[in-house]
């Protein structure tokens, strides 16, 4: 397969269901492109980065925190940045957590305020990190059944920007994921927080 232009996305995705995740991943590699994974260190993102480095160790890992993450998602990241060896690009917003929580606070989603929160934690540190990297591709641990709008995109689709987004995953079950992260031994963790999303099925704009 090779990849030309939007047009022929459609296609690509019918033949990519055909491939396994490591499949997948090899074939992105094989167009030679500019490419990043994105984290979080949500579960089961232990997956995505193992599967990635075992096949390209030097990929960068782009990692936007929030700085509203658990104790144990920290914990989680240090001992998968460690034990996989990641080239982690950190970035963080532009504000302290001390300073908004003075100026902002954590508002609901329900508050108009929420929006200004999302873009100082999340959305503004990602597009700095996508405008300093420029990737052609981008590797994410989307999958269907997640939200309604990741139920249509696809193992490949394109960001709003024109990135390629690559979901080697997007149709295992969390049953699957546990299977391959206890065959590799791969540590999971589920006391997961995003403040901009709150509820599991929502977006937070980085997708959409």
């Amino acid at each position: 397969m090779r990849l030309e232009n939007k047009l022929n996305i459609k296609e690509l995705n019918e033949g990519l269901e055909k491939l396994s995740p490591k499949e997948i991943v090899e074939w992105v590699f094989e167009l030679k492109k500019k490419t990043v994974v994105t984290t979080n260190f949500r579960p089961y993102e232990a997956a995505i980065l193992h599967l990635i480095t075992q096949i390209n160790p030097s990929t960068k890992v782009i990692w936007c925190d929030t700085g509203y993450n658990t104790p144990q998602t920290y914990r989680h990241a240090e001992k998968l940045i460690d034990q996989l060896d990641l080239n982690i690009q950190l970035y963080v917003p532009k504000q302290t957590v001390g300073y908004r929580n003075q100026t902002l606070g954590l508002p609901s989603v329900e508050d108009s305020r929420h929006q200004i929160f999302t873009e100082q934690v999340k959305l503004e540190p990602f597009r700095r990190a996508m405008e300093e990297h420029q990737p052609e591709i981008w590797f994410t641990n989307l999958r269907k059944g997640q939200t309604a709008f990741r139920d249509n995109i696809g193992i490949l689709s394109y960001s709003k920007d024109g990135i390629l987004k690559v979901s080697p995953f997007y149709h295992w079950s969390d049953s699957e994921l546990d299977t391959y992260l206890e065959e590799q031994q791969l540590p999971n963790e589920f006391k997961y927080f995003d403040p901009t999303k709150v509820e599991s099925n929502r977006e937070c704009g980085l997708h959409i």
